[in-house]
């Protein structure tokens, strides 16, 4: 678990939203209220990731996320030893942001490979063959989803959750994409939570509970729904 700290920045929108969440529901009843508090779990959590991924600003500097501050050490230090790794993202829209902070010269200084739902089928093979390659990118940005299933990723050392998400049987299945037949790495996962915030809490009870998330929340919407109730 690699634990990060809110910037500045990210502690005052995060507490505007928790107020004005506590403000909308004083209005809103029964179904109304589930989906409202669904919704602000939603925006919170894209608050801690970068506040331009619930702007929509779209500049995405690192100096204004506890996050990127972390993925820069992590990620500097994975450079140094020549390693690979995967980063994985329930967001579409953060893995070109990602991409991008990645291939500075301050982190691995090369382009890497990026894949969501928006990836032609035909491309993932090739993006794959790329990837393992012993001369291939150092780096791979896949959105949760896309890279649940089907990818033999075996050449990563270390595989980085940026955000969690709410039933860790879909993290595993990301995760199993480094632990394929023929892995001959020690392969290192880093699983990013903002202290003091909504993923500190999904986290805990994810890890308290995790028998219990296997086999409740493993079918579809389970998760989103008792963790919304919560």
């Amino acid at each position: 678990r690699a634990l990060c700290s809110l910037t500045k920045g990210q502690a005052t929108l995060y507490q505007r939203t928790v107020k004005q969440l506590a403000e909308d529901l004083k209005e809103a009843e029964g179904i109304e209220r589930k989906g409202l508090v669904l919704t602000y779990l939603m925006r919170l959590k894209q608050i801690c990731n970068h506040p331009a991924l619930w702007t929509g600003s779209g500049s995405f500097e690192s100096k204004d996320s506890g996050k990127f501050r972390r993925l820069n050490e992590l990620c500097q230090e994975i450079a140094s030893r020549g390693e690979k790794v995967l980063i994985f993202s329930q967001f579409r829209e953060m893995c070109g942001p990602l991409a991008d902070f990645l291939e500075d010269d301050e982190r691995f200084g090369r382009a890497g490979l990026v894949l969501h739902g928006g990836t032609a089928v035909t491309r993932r093979q090739r993006l794959v063959e790329q990837f393992q390659s012993d001369a291939g990118p150092p780096f791979f940005v896949i959105s949760l989803k896309a890279g649940g299933t089907g990818l033999n990723l075996t050449a990563a050392a270390h595989v980085i959750h940026f955000d969690r998400w709410w039933n860790p049987a879909v993290e595993d299945q990301a995760t199993d994409r480094a632990f394929r037949i023929g892995q001959k790495n020690n392969v290192l996962v880093h699983k990013f939570v903002c202290t003091g915030t909504i993923e500190e809490r999904i986290d805990r009870v994810i890890t308290e509970k995790r028998e219990l998330a296997g086999e409740i929340l493993g079918t579809s919407g389970g998760a989103e729904k008792l963790l919304t109730a919560m």
